[in-house]
């Protein structure tokens, strides 16, 4: 003979349905943000402090006026300044008088072509095979404005660092006897990076 079960009183079964339902993700607010490095004291970041770096690449007289307004007043103000000259921006701290013969054919007409210095600098635009800069010098001088030549003396004055990328003085066949007196220091991408880093400032021009 089958014995019956008694059915299970309808109190006996987990409620369910009176349980709170599970608060749904907001997007509007993101999980917290675990910063790992922080935490376990292994970052090695340092901290940003007040300055300017700026890459100097570009060889144009109105580009490289640009760039040096902005490290005279930054440095007027008594922040630390870097500029990196790289490229077509080491025309700007090459003398007038480097020579131009160097130890291969190659780099000897480079050096014809692009002898550098300040006062060569062309325009980006109205150059006018060199004929714009000199108006442009000559329409500056009538409002008291100072040449590129007298702006890299200024920034010296000022205690602006000059840094001379190696890698591309290599490349145009420039040495160190080329580059003005004032240049601060020799170096690569690695220097220019260093402080970067630490600027709150970074341009590239």
């Amino acid at each position: 003979m089958t014995s019956i079960q008694p059915a299970r009183s309808p109190a006996a079964l987990p409620d369910v349905g009176t349980r709170p339902a599970a608060r749904p993700e907001s997007p509007s607010e993101p999980a917290p943000r675990m910063d790992v490095a922080s935490e376990s004291g292994m970052s090695d970041r340092q901290p940003v402090k007040e300055g300017v770096s700026i890459v100097v690449f570009s060889g144009d007289f109105d580009r490289v006026q640009a760039a040096f307004n902005i490290a005279l007043g930054a440095a007027s103000s008594g922040q630390p300044v870097t500029m990196f000259f790289t490229f077509w921006g080491l025309d700007v701290i090459t003398r007038h008088d480097a020579s131009r013969l160097r130890r291969d054919p190659l780099r000897t007409a480079f050096r014809w072509l692009k002898p550098g210095g300040a006062r060569r600098l062309p325009l980006t635009r109205f150059n006018f095979l060199g004929l714009g800069p000199v108006l442009m010098r000559r329409l500056m001088g009538q409002f008291h404005m100072p040449t590129v030549d007298e702006m890299v003396d200024m920034a010296h004055a000022l205690d602006v660092r000059l840094v001379a990328c190696t890698v591309t003085m290599g490349v145009m066949g420039l040495t160190e006897a080329d580059l003005l007196p004032i240049v601060d220091s020799y170096a690569g991408v690695a220097t220019y990076l260093a402080d970067a880093r630490i600027r709150d400032v970074n341009l590239f021009i």
